[in-house]
């Protein structure tokens, strides 16, 4: 992207680059659960002869850093964006001192573990301490058959999905649906799911990286051993009140009406098929748009460049609007805090 190298004056007389659209360098994961999705149909440069299992886009969570891929501010991390720019790139959220949401892509060539994520008290007893885990899924591609657990069956509690687990049966607790392209599921802190074999989505969360693993589907690791389980922390975390989540389904046509996915405490996700240029941005706070259909082309102040499937992008809470002009149609997600 050409972007401009102006400089905002602080009371010190001090140049301090001005924020523009920031794009950052993937983060790449590799699980034994990974697959060749993130190069096959969202054409990454990496090896197609490796497993790659996720794609981190923006993120500020310890040593996992996004690094600023062009412009002025190339080569500096989101933690340090957050350190030096403060509300100049977060709006009037209250995030502490780090960028609140990790957003990234999974490929699932065989099943997630199933799991559960700590809420922020848990999660904050915890050592290290941590956020709680709230998640989002957009499914990208799904090959027949393939399903997403989310959640437990009616009537499972405590004592019966701890036999299960203890009997090989955790399954058989588990709610699950086929999952179907342009599917969104909202995943709050403990809510037991997994990620079925064949599903690639888009993720975001809040910026936590603990899982409780309760169940691995009997698999070995990479090192030839099972992996770790955490049946004590998990069964703790986990909200048995909840009950099944059914997936938030809409057309996937591009018909030019945005749709507001998600609304909650830690994010919201509105959905945005583009057949005309869009203004998006430019209301005090920072969004972060990635592409899951199509591509556009992004102009504003700070000049313009492309973002093709499965491309993000970071825009500050301080700088104007972006147009979004879609090339010829595209689906844009659009994910930011209510401050």
């Amino acid at each position: 992207m050409d972007l401009s190298k102006k400089t905002l004056e602080n009371g010190n007389s001090q140049a301090m680059p001005e924020l523009y659209p920031l794009r950052f360098k993937p983060i790449y994961k590799q699980y034994v659960w990974g697959g060749w999705k993130l190069a096959g149909l969202l054409k990454r440069p990496i090896p197609h002869d490796e497993l790659f299992a996720e794609s981190w886009e923006v993120c500020d969570h310890g040593e996992d850093q996004s690094v600023v891929d062009g412009g002025s501010l190339s080569g500096m991390t989101l933690h340090e964006l957050v350190e030096k720019y403060g509300r100049r790139l977060l709006g009037d959220v209250a995030c502490g001192n780090r960028f609140p949401l990790l957003m990234k892509y999974l490929d699932a060539t065989q099943n997630l573990s199933v799991q559960v994520h700590p809420d922020d008290d848990m999660a904050a007893r915890l050592d290290p301490p941590d956020l709680g885990k709230t998640e989002a899924w957009y499914v990208l591609a799904a090959v027949p058959g393939s399903v997403i657990y989310a959640g437990l069956r009616q009537g499972v509690d405590l004592a019966t999905f701890a036999r299960a687990i203890k009997q090989g049966e955790c399954e058989e607790c588990l709610h699950y649906f086929e999952a179907q392209r342009g599917d969104c599921i909202l995943i709050p802190s403990g809510t037991v799911h997994a990620l079925g074999a064949g599903i690639l989505v888009a993720e975001i969360q809040q910026s936590s990286d603990t899982t409780f693993r309760l169940f691995d589907w009997n698999r070995l690791g990479t090192d030839g051993r099972p992996r770790e389980l955490h049946i004590e922390q998990g069964l703790a975390a986990i909200d048995f009140e909840r009950g099944p989540i059914s997936p938030i389904r809409h057309p996937v046509n591009h018909e030019d009406d945005s749709v507001n996915l998600i609304s909650s405490d830690k994010f919201s996700l509105e959905r945005h098929p583009l057949m005309s240029p869009r203004e998006l941005g430019g209301d005090g706070r920072f969004h972060i748009l990635t592409v899951v259909d199509g591509s556009v082309s992004i102009e504003g102040a700070h000049g313009s460049g492309n973002l093709n499937c499965g491309q993000t992008m970071l825009l500050p809470a301080q700088i104007p609007a972006v147009r979004c002009i879609p090339c010829p149609d595209a689906v844009v997600l659009d994910v930011f805090v209510e401050s």
